[in-house]
C-alpha cells in the first residue's frame, strides 16, 4: 500500500517493545547457531540460551544477494522494491515519474512472502501512470519464474482478465539473476516446467524496474541441517506444525515447509495451531489442533479495487459468501483500513486466529465449497 501511495512508511512502523508483552524476556541480539540435540541455541555474542520447548518464527531472508548487481541497483534511477523499507516508497515516486519504455515487474523461482505483491504494484502501477496520460508510451511486463501468472487455480482466470483489460504482457518461466544499471538491462533465466534452466536467456531494457525478491530462510536456520529439508525450510508435520525431529520445537510463519502462502493472513492460522498443541504438549498430551492450510491475499487491483483471493493448497476458503474472484470495492477497502487495525491491534498480539470463525457464520454453518 506504501509503494501504491495509499499509505505512508511512517502508519505502518512502530516500535518492537511497544508490541512485545511486559511478561516476556526479550534478549536483543540475534541467533548465530540452532543446536536442536542439545536444546541450545547460540546468540552473536557467544552466549548460550537453554529451552525446554521453542517456537521458531524466524520469517524469511530477503536474497538481493541472489541477483547479481540488484543490491546496487536498489539506489539507482528507475530501480524499486515494495519489499524493502528503504525503498517501497521510492516505487511510488518512480511510478510517478516514468514516461516511456518497459515497466518491468518481476517474481523469482524461490518461494517468497505475499507471492501476490509483484502483480499487485503491476496493476496499480499500471493505473498510475495511465492516469498520469503516459500509458500509450509504456510497455508493462509482468515476468514470473511460474508457468502462469498465479499459482492458485481459482482466481487464475479473473486475474489473466484483469492483465488482459489492462494490456500487461505475461511472460512465464523468467526468473531474474542479473540487473545491469549502467544500461537499464534486466537479464533473466529461462526455464523449464521443472522451473530448472534451459541453457536460454532473455534480457529485457527497463525504465522501471520492480523487483520480487528471492526468499529463504536466515543462514542460522538454514544452516542447522537437522531442522531442515533439502531447500532449507524448516520441516515440520503439515498438521500439527510441530518438528518431524525434535517434539520439543513448534514452527510457524514463513520459515517453514508448509504448502501454504507465505502470508500474514498464513500466520494467524499458524498462531492458533501451535498455541493449542504446544499447551496440550506442556501438558503432557498430544497435539490435538490441525492447521487447515488457510492464506490470503488481497489483490489490489486499481484504486478502488481489490480481488480478495482466500485459499489453500486445496483450492478456496472464501470468508464471504460472495464470489471473491471478481473485483470489488469492500475488499480494498479492508485492505487500507481493517486489515492494518487487525495486524496491529490483534494478530501481532495474539489475539486473531483468523476468519474462519466469521467464514462459518457468514456461510450459516456449511462449508464453502473448493
Amino acid at each position: 500500500m506504501v509503494g501504491g501511495g495509499f499509505m505512508t512508511l511512517k502508519s505502518n512502523t512502530r516500535k518492537e517493545k511497544d508490541l512485545i508483552h511486559p511478561d516476556t524476556v526479550w534478549i536483543h541480539d540475534r541467533v548465530e547457531k540452532f543446536d536442536p540435540k542439545r536444546n541450545a541455541v547460540k546468540l552473536s555474542n557467544g552466549d548460550e540460551v537453554t529451552y525446554d520447548y521453542m517456537v521458531l518464527a524466524t520469517g524469511v531472508q530477503l536474497r538481493w544477494d541472489m541477483v547479481k548487481g540488484l543490491p546496487e541497483a536498489l539506489d539507482t534511477p528507475g530501480v524499486c522494491s515494495n519489499y524493502s523499507p528503504f525503498h517501497c516508497e521510492k516505487t511510488f515516486k518512480e511510478l510517478n515519474s516514468v514516461t516511456s519504455g518497459n515497466c518491468v515487474f518481476t517474481f523469482p523461482k524461490t518461494p517468497i512472502k505475499c507471492a501476490g505483491a509483484p502483480q499487485k504494484v503491476c496493476y496499480y502501477g499500471e493505473q498510475i501512470v495511465r492516469d498520469r496520460g503516459y500509458r500509450k508510451h509504456t510497455h508493462f511486463i509482468y515476468a514470473t519464474s511460474l508457468s502462469r501468472l498465479f499459482g492458485v487455480e481459482a482466481y487464475l482466470s479473473a486475474l489473466n482478465k484483469v492483465a488482459r483489460e489492462k494490456d500487461i504482457e505475461v511472460r512465464t518461466h523468467h526468473n531474474l539473476i542479473e540487473v545491469d544499471a549502467n544500461k537499464r538491462i534486466a537479464k533473466f533465466e529461462l526455464l523449464d516446467e521443472n522451473c530448472q534452466t534451459n541453457g536460454k536467456f532473455d534480457e529485457i531494457p527497463y525504465s522501471l524496474l520492480h523487483v520480487g525478491p528471492p526468499c529463504s530462510t536466515p543462514p542460522a536456520v538454514r544452516e542447522c541441517r537437522e531442522l531442515t529439508d533439502e531447500n532449507g525450510w524448516v520441516d515440520v508435520d503439515h498438521a500439527t506444525l510441530r518438528s518431524k525431529n525434535f517434539p520439543n520445537i513448534f514452527a510457524a510463519g514463513d520459515c517453514m515447509n508448509t504448502p501454504n502462502a507465505k502470508t500474514a493472513a498464513a500466520v494467524s492460522s499458524h498462531l492458533k495451531t501451535v498455541g493449542k498443541n504446544l499447551k496440550a504438549v506442556l501438558e503432557g498430551q498430544e497435539p490435538p489442533a490441525t492447521y487447515d492450510g488457510y492464506a490470503s491475499c488481497p489483490l489490489v487491483i486499481d484504486k478502488r479495487r481489490a480481488i480478495l483471493a482466500e485459499f489453500s493448497s486445496q483450492g478456496r476458503m472464501e470468508t464471504t459468501p460472495l464470489d471473491q474472484s471478481i473485483p470489488r470495492h469492500h475488499p480494498f477497502l479492508m485492505k487500507r483500513y481493517l486489515m492494518p487495525f487487525l495486524y496491529w491491534r490483534f494478530l501481532v498480539k495474539g489475539r486473531w486466529n483468523g476468519p474462519a470463525t466469521v467464514r462459518k457464520i457468514l456461510h450459516l454453518g456449511f462449508v464453502p465449497k473448493k
